[in-house]
């Protein structure tokens, strides 16, 4: 019977980001976005739970047991570190496991703005990274943690269920604390991590009202904070922070909002044109004052079209023009774009009248030479 490791191994050998482990299905690998089942047998569910046993071991394979969920990450000399989600599906067990790449890309590496240079450089208030499931928000946190670490001499704390990337101190100073096994809680975690002379704090992810209460005080009391919403836009971000609260104290969070934030980077991650690959797509809302006064006056519809008018000045971008640049630079095609734009409508007429202006363009200078001639 073949091992966990012998899957991973084959992950690694097809460039793939995830391992899908299901009852009555072969191994399934995700490669470019899209998921390729394997050739071998499908796997029952005593084949699976045998697997999970020898990577978890027997006591926490019991807790994933009786918990139903179980979140880990393991490491594979020569493969590289996998995060790994045990769960239940139709009383059978079954895993996901992504692939977290050993070596953290810098931010030029990784093709990202270079604006997100700009904002890890801010001495305090709170930065999230956003986006579905799958849009690459860990390694974009990882990354800009990575640029703080090789420039800065600062003391960088990341509390984070289970770790992922793994930081080596460079001018930085980096602890990592893994819930379960570093630290009991995130709330106690997070409350200590105050106590430990901290210049940078990273929080996995903001779950609910207590952490992100935590994040903001942290924030506002001259740390710089990075965390993460499964959210999609800057817009529906402010209002889930807000909305996790109880409604009689929702001014005072836009308030401390409006001042503590620092910049919502949100991301899609699009297949290339050549289909080798995925590059990544993101609205970058930089809290200007004009965006901190629609946070505190309860108008996050109008922060869109405040990043679109003021997206030269401030580097700022909506996602549509960061999806039309990659268009223009041929990196991804016009149908993939509309599948992921969160406004496809405007997209289309953006395409279309900068088609025309070039042809027009095109044409005028075509008629001068004919002139010339």
């Amino acid at each position: 019977m073949s091992e966990l490791n012998d899957y991973l191994k084959e992950l690694v050998a097809l460039h793939g980001s995830d391992l899908h482990l299901k009852c009555g299905q072969p191994p399934i690998y995700r490669v470019n976005g899209q998921l390729t089942k394997s050739e071998e047998a499908p796997l029952g569910a005593v084949e699976i739970e045998d697997l999970f046993k020898s990577a978890v071991g027997e006591k926490k394979y019991f807790r994933f047991v009786e918990e139903k969920e179980y979140d880990f990450a393991v490491a594979i000399e020569g493969m590289g570190r996998f995060r790994g989600n045990l769960f239940f599906q139709k009383n059978t067990p079954g895993g996901v496991f992504r692939l977290i790449p050993e070596d953290i890309p810098s931010i030029d590496e990784m093709g990202l703005p270079q604006v997100l240079k700009e904002i890890v450089k801010k001495p305090n208030g709170l930065v999230l990274v956003v986006g579905p499931t799958g849009s690459g928000k860990s390694t974009t946190l990882a990354t800009m943690i990575n640029e703080i670490n090789k420039t800065e001499k600062l003391n960088i704390i990341t509390v984070e269920d289970p770790i992922e990337f793994v930081h080596k101190d460079a001018l930085s100073i980096v602890n990592q604390r893994e819930i379960g096994m570093d630290t009991a809680s995130w709330e106690s975690s997070l409350k200590r991590a105050l106590r430990q002379d901290p210049d940078v704090i990273l929080v996995g992810e903001m779950r609910d009202a207590s952490s992100i209460s935590i994040a903001l005080s942290a924030a506002e009391t001259g740390h710089l904070v990075f965390s993460t919403l499964h959210t999609n836009d800057a817009k529906q971000t402010i209002e889930r922070i807000v909305d996790s609260f109880p409604g009689d104290v929702h001014d005072v969070v836009r308030h401390q909002l409006s001042l503590s934030l620092v910049a919502i980077v949100s991301q899609r991650l699009c297949r290339t044109k050549d289909g080798h690959g995925r590059v990544a797509a993101l609205e970058i809302m930089i809290n200007t004052p004009v965006i901190a006064r629609a946070i505190e006056e309860n108008q996050p519809g109008k922060i869109q079209q405040f990043i679109a008018d003021s997206a030269s000045f401030y580097k700022m971008a909506t996602l549509n023009q960061s999806l039309f640049r990659l268009i223009t630079e041929d990196k991804i095609s016009e149908e993939e774009a509309m599948g992921i734009s969160n406004n496809p409508n405007d997209l289309k007429i953006k395409i279309k009248t900068t088609g025309q202006a070039a042809e027009a363009a095109s044409t005028a200078e075509a008629e001068k030479k004919v002139r010339k001639f």
